[in-house]
């Protein structure tokens, strides 16, 4: 694999046991295991395989049936059953997951999160792949990179492959600013960071959203320091939603969040929130909290998925009809090369456990379905009265309902021709050249990190290292100003000693592998 890929423009809780039970059971539709009623399966009468498949973070909607449009579709094409299993309202999915692997119940493919994935790896209840894939999911097999697959394998310890993986090719997140705020304080997009925090100082105190209030939030993050990356990358760090991910530095791939250019990034976060540029509620604000501050028409500067911007734009227009939003190229920090992340390939996506071997050719069946380039016009739009509507003898999304059934996906595969696909056809044609031009200010100022596919075997034995809690931990009371800036080296030393040299000679030695 190129190491220099560069852009141009648990614990768990018995009690869940009988929540486990009946999320599976709702999952899938109240049906029990097994194979369900005689079917069409697109390759004659046939009985449909049932397949499990557990996703998390489901969004708006309800979960289809058997007897959803939806579901008997991809039955008629694929002979198998999609069952839709995820967490229970409330619930924290990794710990979820935890739960169903001591339960020795789990689904028959899922979408592993928190490196449950390891996990099962480790503990021989993951099903190696190699030889089902090209025989069961050839269209998965053959339109993911082989670069994909090799990052993959070196997350194995036996160089196996045991899970699809995601692969995005175009950059994903963009630092985003609202042009229509720019104009109405009379200013240019910001060239540097002095440049940047005149424009936030301009948003606060000039009422850019011009309700007569002074309750404009200049930029925002949500807790954690979550996407609130621009503010980290304007320095040159590795951050992903706001966790700190390994790069080159001096000369050596290291743990952006020990770096001097963290420090600098922190220091420069600290002096916004003091001026209260950046919101003084970031560190409490949950996602929905977070979101509906940005759809109020209240946040000047921020940092999101471009390509998720559709509804989002839409409900900041209902208090903003001139409402733009446009990407905003990283203003320059004195002494730092800034980039915006991207993770391209690696992460993983799709897991069958050992213990569904037997469904293992469904399941690959199934999500080939979804890697098939002849059915993405249905992937894209779902059926008619679910998931789109026709208007002019044009399909248009409809959009999430509490009421309205989920729109069945697996395929998490995007290049640049899909990005561009996707757009066309799912973003209102009003808003097309808005995105698409977020977009090529953010491939401009974005590079694949060194550490893009890195295992989360580095990890075992320091569960603390991997959940970046002492990092939350310093720069949450840091930016408050609760802490000096000085216990930044307090924080770099206890991640030493705490297991950062041990983890850092682990990513050392797999990316010598590179």
């Amino acid at each position: 694999m190129s190491k220099k890929w560069f852009f141009q423009k648990g614990a768990w809780k018995p009690a869940l046991t009988a929540t486990l039970a009946a999320v599976m059971l709702f999952g899938c539709g109240g049906k029990g295991d097994g194979e369900s009623q005689a079917g069409q399966s697109g390759e004659g009468n046939e009985e449909l395989t049932q397949v499990k498949v557990f996703k998390s973070h489901m969004g708006v909607g309800t979960i289809p049936g058997a007897d959803n449009p939806h579901v008997q579709y991809v039955a008629e094409r694929t002979g198998v059953e999609y069952q839709l299993v995820t967490t229970p309202p409330g619930s924290e999915p990794t710990e979820y997951l935890n739960l169903m692997i001591a339960s020795d119940d789990l689904p028959d493919i899922l979408r592993p999160i928190g490196g449950i994935e390891q996990t099962l790896i480790r503990q021989g209840g993951a099903l190696a792949l190699d030889d089902l894939l090209p025989q069961y999911a050839p269209n998965v097999w053959n339109n993911i990179p082989q670069e994909a697959w090799d990052v993959v394998r070196s997350a194995s310890p036996d160089g196996k492959i045991y899970y699809v993986p995601k692969v995005f090719l175009v950059p994903e997140r963009a630092p985003l600013i609202r042009q229509d705020w720019l104009d109405k304080v009379g200013m240019s997009m910001p060239k540097t960071t002095e440049e940047y925090k005149e424009v936030l100082r301009a948003f606060l105190n000039e009422d850019p959203n011009g309700n007569g209030l002074k309750d404009e939030l200049p930029t925002t993050g949500r807790e954690f320091g979550k996407w609130m990356d621009h503010l980290f990358a304007m320095f040159g760090v590795a951050m992903w939603e706001g966790n700190p991910e390994w790069d080159v530095y001096n000369g050596k791939i290291q743990y952006a969040g020990v770096t001097d250019n963290m420090k600098a990034a922190i220091a420069f976060a600290r002096e916004l929130y003091d001026e209260k540029l950046l919101d003084n509620e970031t560190f409490l604000n949950k996602g929905d909290v977070w979101t509906a501050k940005i759809n109020n028409n209240l946040v000047g500067s921020w940092y999101h998925l471009p390509a998720n911007l559709r509804d989002r734009f839409t409900a900041m227009q209902q208090k903003a009809p001139d409402a733009y939003i446009v990407g905003m190229p990283l203003p320059k920090a004195d002494g730092f090369e800034g980039f915006v992340t991207q993770k391209s390939m690696g992460e993983p996506e799709w897991i069958i456990p050992a213990k569904a071997q037997d469904k293992a050719p469904a399941a690959l069946k199934l999500l080939d379905f979804f890697y098939d380039r002849s059915n993405d016009e249905f992937i894209r739009f779902g059926i008619e009265g679910q998931q789109h509507e026709v208007v002019d003898g044009k399909k248009v999304l409809l959009p999430a309902e509490d009421s309205r059934p989920l729109a069945l996906g697996m395929r998490n595969l995007t290049t640049e021709e899909d990005m561009d696909i996707r757009i066309q056809e799912t973003i209102p044609e009003d808003m097309q050249q808005m995105v698409k031009d977020i977009f090529e200010v953010s491939t401009a100022d974005a590079k694949r990190i060194a550490g893009d596919g890195l295992p989360s075997t580095v990890y075992e034995g320091f569960p603390d290292i991997q959940s970046h809690k002492l990092f939350q931990e310093y720069v949450t009371k840091i930016v408050i100003g609760e802490w000096p800036l000085e216990k930044f080296d307090e924080f770099v030393d206890r991640w030493h000693k705490a297991g950062g040299d041990e983890v850092t000679k682990r990513v050392e030695e797999w990316y010598s592998r590179m």
